[in-house]
């Protein structure tokens, strides 16, 4: 029976690690907006639910969360598998594709845009680095270094694509339908950029702000594919490699 290095032994407890991190933060940020909404003077802010609700409306928590559920699924998995050096099964390497590309991207568009505008009214420096400075790099770390990747074909970046897409037409359809907490006016956007009425063209900017994002995710995606493919372990490969394995079908974390 092989022997699985060490790099493989220890990654999945560096992901329970950095999954237990994002969610301490994630549960301290809702905290602070609960307190906060509890002590509004105003009938919008102290309406628990509608901050609840907007709360895991942001890109950044929901983002955050799907990190979390691969962090800690992929150690599971990698527990479960620990004397191997098989590669991720594909829908595991789809998980990661996906959760580090949002991660990244939030990295980027938060450092950015966003970084001295108060996102749900909160500047609490902690759960701000966490959730958009240092789970990023992690899963930046993990798309660099993480033993047992598979490679994905270049379809796999469609499969990303779907997530933001369907948040973002989430957004715009529930942002007149909700009072804004801190403002009592009849719309609720979770971010500046989303809103029509921060500019003077409307939607025609959040548009064009969309559109920047979306070619941003499809460019993470189409990297984190990239690097995959570099130094992953291709479906075809393992057939091959389980009676003799070559060269060409051992990953770099393997020689």
């Amino acid at each position: 029976m092989p022997t699985a290095s060490r790099r493989t032994r220890l990654w999945p407890y560096l992901r329970l690690a950095a999954a237990a991190l994002g969610l301490a933060a994630i549960i301290r940020q809702l905290s602070i907006v609960v307190v906060n909404g509890s002590a509004a003077d105003t009938e919008w802010g102290a309406h628990l639910p509608t901050l609840i609700s907007n709360f895991f409306s942001y890109f950044t928590i929901l983002s955050n969360i799907i990190a979390a559920v691969a962090l800690i699924i992929g150690a599971v998995w990698a527990l479960r598998n620990r004397t191997s050096e098989a590669a991720d099964p594909a829908w595991l390497a789809t998980l990661f594709l996906c959760a580090s590309t949002y991660m990244i991207v939030t990295g980027l568009v938060y450092n950015l845009l966003l970084r001295h505008i108060p996102i749900a009214g909160i500047m609490d420096v902690w759960t701000n680095e966490t959730l958009h400075v240092v789970i990023p790099l992690v899963m930046l770390a993990d798309v660099l270094f993480a033993p047992r990747r598979r490679a994905l074909a270049w379809w796999s970046i469609l499969v990303a694509a779907i997530f933001p897409i369907v948040w973002a037409v989430y957004t715009l359809l529930r942002a007149n339908l909700i009072t804004g907490p801190a403002t009592g006016d009849p719309w609720w956007y979770p971010y500046p950029f989303l809103d029509p009425h921060n500019f003077s063209n409307g939607y025609l900017a959040v548009a064009g702000y969309i559109v920047g994002i979306a070619v941003a995710i499809i460019g993470v995606a189409a990297l984190v594919v990239w690097v995959g493919r570099r130094r992953g372990i291709r479906s075809a490969d393992l057939t091959t490699s389980t009676s003799h394995p070559s060269p060409a079908a051992v990953s770099p974390d393997q020689r």
